[in-house]
């Protein structure tokens, strides 16, 4: 079945489902259009450094407009490295506890704690608590999207500093152990297992 939609002119346009294919570590699209996958279900991956995750697209087939993921860590481990963008992001925790870098300060979030990031505010997320936590991510993708790591001495302290301010991605993550497709070994622990 597809969805219709009118377009300019009174046209109707149809709007296919798009396939998802299993690659190994979970469902991704292999298609332009619509589709439904569970949490479970959808194509996850894990990095020794910075926790796991799924992200409901693929390499082939991204968002243009948002991006969604959900980021699961461990206590003490940052979902990637503190930064800034210039393109509003939002976080929703979805189980556990985690904390929050936020320029310069820190915040304690639990489950269905809501942070808004306005564009140009430096953040990290860091596993906390006594268990693994789940945050649902969300971010604007634009082609000019600009993105700053500085070094900060908080987020140092959880590992998540840039060893040297930088806009550029390949340096701030020189020596990242890269992501592997599959399931983090706390899956059990999260509620759509």
């Amino acid at each position: 079945m597809t969805a219709r939609r009118e377009l300019a002119g009174g046209r109707l346009a149809c709007v296919p489902e798009a396939p998802l294919e299993d690659s190994g570590a979970g469902l991704a699209p292999t298609g332009e259009g619509w589709f439904v996958v569970n949490v479970r279900d959808t194509k996850w991956a894990v990095t020794a450094e910075y926790g796991s995750g799924c992200g409901f697209e693929s390499r082939e087939f991204r968002f243009p407009q948002l991006g969604f993921n959900i980021c699961a860590l461990e206590p003490g481990e940052p979902n990637c490295l503190y930064h800034s963008e210039s393109q509003q992001e939002a976080f929703l925790v979805l189980s556990g506890e985690c904390r929050l870098l936020v320029e310069g300060e820190e915040r304690l979030l639990r489950a269905w704690d809501f942070f808004h990031c306005p564009p140009g505010t430096e953040h990290v997320v860091v596993g906390a608590g006594d268990g693994p936590c789940a945050v649902l991510m969300v971010g604007v993708r634009s082609p000019d999207e600009q993105i700053l790591y500085p070094v900060s001495e908080l987020a140092a302290r959880y590992g998540a500093s840039a060893k040297e301010e930088t806009p550029d991605p390949d340096v701030a993550y020189a020596g990242f152990g890269g992501v592997q497709p599959g399931r983090p070994p706390y899956w059990d622990a999260f509620p759509w297992a």
